[in-house]
């Protein structure tokens, strides 16, 4: 039976007592190497580690100048020092330049780079970087150069971190197939929801109308600059707040704005919200606005469409996630970075069927019941996909640690020694 110690380290634990632990800079050098600009841009995910930027969606625009970014080889351990406590940390496979933000380190050790792969990236290593990092701002903290250079890396013999990265390899495979399938089902889910939505406003015999000549549109309240002297603070929606599936109250901040502003830009129950801009499957979706807290002002880049006594806000919204609306703000979207976005005039010049009242709450009334059906299906697949996520990490932190014996797959750590660390 494997026998444990403590690590002397309260974020890691206990470990197996024939394990060691040696420090970052022992065994990885820094290295800044610019002025590479023929080579592939790389980046580092949060589930992924290293990656060709260009393969997924990414925020960050690569700059023109790109002799500012940084050469990394095979093996070297890649770490955005902003977003390390969030799991921005990996050792490539690739050779590529990354962000000149990152800090990059060249191996000197002859252990096994899968095995340290698993590792600095488990939930217990992440820990680690939060308590090395300060912050910076908002959702950001910065990871301290010199503190990460002392950071214990755990070592088991050679033969176990083969054995650890193999079994690692092959759970963390299955465990992503899984969630792939489920992805894969909401995908198809949220297909059907839409087919469901078209097939019935396709079928109406109504005439069509501009958006404008129905509703009114709203804009809100800019972010930024100082308040003037006869301030008062309010609620307001933020982008962050409006969701395909309704409004997340979750946190709701608050701004300080004149009377006058205030006025211009608070919510009436019964708005339709819609955002400025998103990802292009999101462009031009919408929910209503429930008054949930009044008064409540709304962000410049939120719309807030007030339809009059011929439209009911729930069929509005049923037409933003249509088809006729996906066309309509896909052929009109500006596109800048990665982002999609529209603007008030184009929302207000969509035309979409319009019937009477009485047709417009029966079409409600039939996809109401169609999409509780399949929200429910939806949401079994995203509780599916969450809970596998963190078996997942447990998983990775467990084995990587120690815990989990890789030849049975079953911890081995005494449960009383697991509980008082």
């Amino acid at each position: 039976m494997t026998e444990f110690r403590h690590s002397g380290h309260h974020w890691l634990g206990l470990v197996p007592s024939h394990w060691t632990t040696r420090p970052l800079w022992s065994m990885y050098r820094r290295v800044k190497d610019v002025e590479h600009p023929e080579e592939q841009m790389l980046s580092v995910f949060r589930e992924l580690g290293v990656v060709v930027k260009d393969d997924y969606e990414n925020l960050n625009k690569t700059a023109e100048n790109r002799n500012i970014y940084q050469l990394v080889h095979p093996a070297w351990l890649v770490v955005n020092r902003m977003k390390a406590w969030q799991g921005s940390v990996g050792i490539s496979n690739l050779r590529g330049i990354v962000s000149g933000h990152y800090i990059c380190f060249s191996p000197t050790h002859s252990e096994d780079s899968r095995y340290l792969s698993w590792l600095l990236r488990s939930e217990a290593y992440r820990y680690a970087y939060l308590q090395l990092s300060r912050g910076v701002r908002i959702g950001q903290a910065e990871i301290d150069n010199d503190l990460i250079r002392q950071l214990p890396v755990l070592l088991p013999p050679p033969d176990e971190q083969r054995e650890i990265a193999d079994f690692l390899d092959s759970e963390a495979a299955q465990i992503d197939a899984m969630i792939e399938a489920q992805r894969s089902l909401a995908n198809l889910l949220q297909e059907r929801r839409g087919a469901v939505i078209d097939a019935a406003l396709l079928s109406l015999d109504a005439e069509w109308c501009h958006l404008s000549h129905v509703s009114t549109l709203q804009t809100g309240v800019t972010l930024g600059g100082e308040p003037p002297a006869d301030a008062a603070e309010y609620p307001y929606l933020r982008v962050a707040n409006v969701q395909s599936w309704g409004v997340d109250l979750a946190e709701v901040k608050t701004i300080l704005v004149s009377e006058a502003d205030a006025r211009r830009s608070t919510l009436r129950k019964g708005d339709v919200l819609m955002t400025e801009g998103g990802d292009r499957a999101a462009l031009g979706r919408g929910c209503v606005w429930n008054g949930a807290i009044d008064p409540c002002l709304h962000q410049n880049h939120i719309f807030a469409i007030r339809p009059d006594s011929r439209v009911d806000p729930a069929y509005l919204v049923y037409v933003l996630e249509s088809r006729v609306a996906r066309e309509y703000f896909e052929s009109t979207r500006r596109q800048t970075t990665n982002l999609s976005a529209t603007n008030s005039t184009l929302v207000k010049q969509f035309r979409f069927p319009l019937p009477s009242l009485a047709e417009q709450r029966r079409v409600i009334t039939i996809l109401d019941r169609s999409a509780a059906r399949i929200e429910a299906m939806l949401g079994a697949a995203v509780e599916a996909i969450t809970l596998m996520r963190e078996r997942r990490s447990a998983l990775i932190s467990s084995a990587a640690t120690g815990r989990t014996d890789p030849r049975t797959g079953k911890t081995t750590a005494p449960e009383k020694l697991l509980e008082s660390v």
